[in-house]
């Protein structure tokens, strides 16, 4: 019993010197932080203790991994002949013109596009649009602006008037800028009730345009009511001119 007491009291004292195995975060060496991928320093696992710790392009700050900061953000830092591409310092792409394909123009080291080529109307200027990748001017002109007609006491669109619309959408869609839809009224019917009719039929116009693809932000709606006659004679010619609804460019 007496030896037994003995080697069991050996064991201990030789426990209580070697110490038992740390919990996480403490630590003594990098084998106790493998397990979650981390390093032993002073005593606590971290995520790194240098560069070397961390994954490419990540750097050691404070014993975290953090993404290195780009090499560079504008070409001036990156000296004569260079340019800053995606953070890091490149040669140039060309010196002059001579250099760039399909007759691009060299731009502070950089092949710029020519002026008039594009992928879509959006990489155009005003009043153009993108055919063949190239710019060219829209054919806004070539379009029929007319007037369209309603018919008496009416704010709904007749076949015809669809029709005008539909050809006008692709030529709206294709140039640049704001149109102003104006409606207007005979003088048959109050004053009041000819305003609402015709904002009613420069709404319908609006309201078809957007519905065959035209941006609701180029078109804005008024209404003039009777104020304004192309005609103003009193007889059925005269009142089927001024039932319509004009295009202001």
């Amino acid at each position: 019993m007496r030896r037994i007491s003995i080697v069991a009291g050996f064991a201990l004292a030789v426990t209580v010197l070697t110490g038992c195995p740390k919990a996480y975060p403490n630590c003594d060496k990098d084998e106790q932080c493998q397990e979650k991928g981390e390093v032993c320093v002073q005593g606590q696992c971290q995520e790194c203790a240098t560069d070397a710790n961390c994954k490419e392009g990540f750097t050691c700050q404070s014993n975290k991994c953090v993404p290195k900061p780009p090499e560079c953000t504008t070409d001036t830092q990156c000296g004569a002949g260079r340019i800053c591409e995606v953070g890091k310092c490149t040669e140039a792409q060309c010196k002059s013109d001579e250099g760039c394909p399909s007759g691009g123009k060299c731009e502070r080291g950089r092949c710029q596009a020519p002026s008039d080529t594009c992928s879509s109307s959006s990489d155009c200027g005003e009043g153009q649009e993108c055919k063949s990748g190239k710019c060219v001017t829209a054919q806004a002109e070539a379009c029929n602006w007319e007037p369209v007609g309603f018919g008496f006491n009416e704010f709904s669109l007749s076949s015809e008037a669809q029709s005008r619309l539909s050809s006008l959408a692709d030529c709206i869609k294709a140039s640049k800028g704001r149109i102003a839809l104006q409606g207007h009224a005979d003088d048959r019917g109050t004053e009041e009730y000819n305003l609402q009719l015709s904002n009613r039929r420069a709404a319908s116009v609006k309201r078809y345009l957007t519905d065959l693809g035209v941006p609701a932000s180029r078109l804005s709606t008024v209404g003039y009511g009777e104020t304004r006659p192309l005609n103003s004679a009193a007889d059925e010619e005269a009142w089927a001119q001024n039932r319509r609804v004009e295009f202001q460019r």
